[in-house]
């Protein structure tokens, strides 16, 4: 039994160095294939379920200076945009920003047509399907926030560490190296070394 505990505790350590290797770019290629298949239906009208409410927020955002059909074919440029950055890898800046701009008017419906999207059975409020389409964008949303951590040098390292030991452990922190200072972090123990030094904990990433 124990032999095959230890076996496993192997297969989990050597998963865990997979995943810190490539889930950055499988997270970033994963999210442009997402705005590809949004993209590529707004092009051809009828396909995109959300259809009609893109156009309708489209014109509401533009105050009517931007007819329906115009309207739909920008957004899907600007999806197909996104995509080209986040699949490639270049340009990721643009993209993120892009994207920004892009989930900024994709959750505007919330606010511009809360009676369209909210029904109200038996005095209990609840998202209509559209509502929970629109909802759902905040995955999105914090995926890209976890991309743009990579753009100024953000990235995750493998401290490998046996499966009963983690068990009941926390999240570690996220440490932040100084804007200024030549100090280079790269490898756990250096994480471990600059934290007793006195890093700065929060939301930010080591920097180089």
């Amino acid at each position: 039994m124990k032999s095959l505990f230890e076996r496993f505790d192997r297969l989990d350590t050597t998963l865990n160095r997979w995943l810190v290797a490539n889930s950055i770019p499988l997270l970033r290629v994963s999210l442009g294939l997402v705005f590809l298949v949004f993209g590529a239906l707004k092009f051809f009208p009828g396909l995109s379920p959300i259809e009609d409410l893109a156009t309708q927020t489209t014109s509401a955002l533009t105050f009517g200076l931007v007819p329906p059909g115009v309207g739909l074919v920008m957004i899907a440029a600007l999806e197909c945009a996104i995509v080209a950055c986040f699949v490639t890898g270049r340009f990721l800046r643009v993209g993120v920003w892009l994207m920004g701009a892009q989930m900024l008017g994709a959750m505007s419906p919330l606010v511009l047509f809360p009676g369209e999207l909210f029904s109200d059975t038996g005095g209990i409020v609840a998202p209509t399907l559209a509502a929970q389409y629109i909802i759902k964008d905040i995955i999105l949303v914090a995926a890209a926030m976890v991309i743009a951590a990579t753009w100024t040098g953000a990235r995750i390292v493998a401290e490998p560490r046996s499966l009963r030991s983690t068990l009941r452990s926390t999240i570690p922190r996220v440490i932040a190296a100084p804007r200024t200072g030549d100090s280079r972090i790269r490898r756990a123990e250096d994480y471990r070394s600059y934290e007793r030094t006195g890093a700065r904990t929060s939301g930010g990433s080591p920097r180089e």
